[in-house]
């Protein structure tokens, strides 16, 4: 087995998020599914550009995310995503090494450009994204640095990283490469109209060891399993891995272990912002958690306390530094 080098590995679509305030009749006009991921090409992203209003620039993109509240919590976290030689590219390979994430992955040369998403955030906090994936569907096998990856406790996935053809030899590969070295595959579900486009395809990756550790919203986990009633995608999610973490805003989460149900509820919050980015804040939690040979219920306690913080200010990543939100909170 393979000494680690690094916590966490994530691997995923690397976005510059573009993110206004929105009120609801706006995404009606502009026939925007509220609260969920859209797929857009580049010329409804140029569309929407051009009539939202103002905007910050962010970096983010999912296991971006992730990997930068990693950081944030002195964990030590590397990304794997693609971005191009242009200016978004620049700002996300900045930002994300600024924040002490290892990122190497090569830019591409030429088109697409880097992603954007451009996200519709509500009064309700809730956020609407619009995404163009550009350059993410570049990334392929051969950005897979094995050394990387076997150096990795656990390696991280997001389920977006479905949509792009290529990424999903680049996501196989990246598993074979740790389960080699004896270390950890994850995956988180991404959003539920994810699951549906690739429910089989992520059941087959539970169920044939792909993948150790699933990460869902309770939505996401109803999606999986075509199912209305939470106990009874908890009954069958704990047939198909091993471990399985599943957030429930408000009410906390849970986390499934075999036979073992724990129940964790949320941090308390002076006020509900902007929820972009509290799944993959959630998830570094837990991760940083696992990594440290943390108990389970203090791993769902730090992914609750790293999801508070986020959901508190607009945009995807941590604003305070959340390894002393941790030292604070007597975890």
């Amino acid at each position: 087995m393979t000494t680690s080098q690094f916590d966490v590995l994530t691997v995923g679509n690397a976005i510059v998020d573009i993110i206004a305030r929105a009120e609801d009749d706006f995404l009606v006009r502009e026939n925007i599914i509220k609260a969920s991921m859209n797929l857009i090409d580049a010329d409804r992203a140029e569309h929407l550009y051009a009539v939202m209003g103002p905007a910050i620039e962010a970096s983010g993109g999912s296991a971006g995310n992730t990997a930068a509240g990693l950081a944030s919590l002195g964990g030590k976290a590397a990304y794997f995503g693609k971005v191009a030689d242009d200016h978004l590219g620049e700002i996300f390979t900045h930002d994300i090494r600024a924040i002490g994430v290892n990122y190497g992955t090569k830019p591409l040369a030429g088109p697409p450009p880097t992603a954007r998403s451009m996200i519709f955030v509500t009064p309700d906090g809730e956020r609407s994204m619009n995404t163009y994936l550009g350059a993410c569907v570049e990334l392929g096998p051969e950005d897979v640095d094995a050394d990387i990856v076997a150096a990795s406790k656990v390696t991280y996935f997001e389920g977006y990283l479905w949509d792009p053809p290529r990424a999903k030899d680049a996501f196989r590969l990246a598993a074979e490469i740790a389960h080699a070295n004896g270390q950890k595959v994850s995956i988180t579900l991404s959003d539920p109209f994810c699951v549906d486009r690739y429910r089989g395809e992520f059941l087959e990756l539970m169920r044939n060891g792909t993948v150790d550790i699933i990460f869902a919203n309770e939505a996401e986990v109803k999606s999986l399993y075509e199912t209305s009633d939470l106990a009874t995608a908890l009954s069958s999610i704990k047939q198909d891995v091993g471990l399985a973490a599943i957030t429930r805003s408000e009410h906390g989460s849970m986390v499934v272990n075999g036979e073992e149900l724990i129940e964790v509820p949320a941090h308390e919050i002076d006020v509900l912002e902007d929820t972009t980015g509290a799944g993959d804040l959630y998830a570094a939690g837990f991760l940083f958690g696992l990594a440290r040979d943390r108990s389970l219920t203090d791993c769902a306690h730090i992914g609750g306390l790293a999801a508070a913080e986020v959901i508190q200010h607009i945009g995807p990543r941590p604003q305070v530094e959340l390894k002393d939100l941790l030292a604070q909170s007597g975890i």
